[in-house]
C-alpha cells in the first residue's frame, strides 16, 4: 500500500474546540470517518448505540477490558469510556483514514501501543489543539453555560496538566477562531495523504 489508510487523534482541554473542529473537519471530508468509542454511561437525547457511542453495560465493558478487546480505557466523571480495537482496525484495513477526538491520556495509549502494534506503526499523527491562553479557556467554558463555577475550575486545573503534555504531538494548532482552526486540521489531514514530493 503506497498511501495507507491513516488515525488521526486530536486532543486539547475541554473548552479547547476540538470536538466543534473534529465535527466541522467530518462534514468537510467525506473520506474521514470517526471513530465510534464505547462508554458505559447512558444515551443522551437523540443518541444512537453505534452511531454516537458503543453504549455498553458496566458488566460487558469490564469482560472487553479484561478480554484485551480495547486500545484503551478510561474512568471519567464515574463513567467508563474506551476505544475498542475493533472500531479502528476493521476500518483501518478496508482503507479507511479516521478522526479519533481523546484526551491525553488515551492518546498516550495510542501512541505506546503502536510502538509495537503493525497496523498502527507509522499510521498515527496526533494533533493536540491549544488554547489562546487559561484566561480565554475559562471565558470558553463559562461562556459554554453548561457547567457549574465548581466545575469550570476544576476543568481549567486539569486543562493546566493537559496543556504541559501537547509537546509530546506531532502537531500543535494555536487556537484562534473555528474557522482557522478547522483551516489547520484539514491542512495537516491532507499533507498526511499528500506528503511533499
Amino acid at each position: 500500500m503506497n498511501n495507507p489508510s491513516r488515525l488521526f487523534i486530536v486532543s486539547g482541554p475541554a473548552g479547547s474546540g476540538k470536538t466543534t473542529v473534529c465535527d466541522a473537519l467530518l462534514e468537510k471530508i467525506p473520506t474521514i470517518e470517526r471513530v465510534v468509542t464505547a462508554t458505559t454511561r447512558l444515551p443522551r437525547g437523540t443518541e444512537q448505540n453505534g452511531i454516537d457511542y458503543h453504549f455498553l453495560t458496566p458488566e460487558t465493558f469490564e469482560s472487553k477490558v479484561a478480554a484485551g478487546d480495547f486500545y484503551e480505557h478510561a474512568q471519567v466523571h464515574g463513567k467508563r469510556y474506551g476505544t475498542l480495537k475493533t472500531a479502528v482496525q476493521d476500518k483501518l484495513n478496508a482503507g479507511v483514514d479516521l478522526l479519533l477526538n481523546i484526551d491525553v491520556q488515551g492518546a498516550a495509549s495510542f501512541r505506546k501501543t503502536a510502538q509495537k502494534d503493525p497496523l498502527l506503526s507509522g499510521r498515527i499523527a496526533t494533533i493536540f489543539i491549544m488554547p489562546p491562553s487559561l484566561e480565554e479557556l475559562e471565558k470558553r467554558l463559562r461562556g459554554r453555560g453548561t457547567d457549574a463555577t465548581d466545575e469550570v475550575l476544576r476543568r481549567l486545573e486539569v486543562a493546566k496538566g493537559e496543556i504541559l503534555e501537547a509537546k509530546a504531538y506531532d502537531h500543535i494548532i494555536q487556537s484562534t477562531t473555528r474557522e482557522t482552526d478547522l483551516l489547520a486540521l484539514e491542512a495537516i489531514y491532507r499533507n498526511a495523504n499528500n506528503p511533499p514530493a
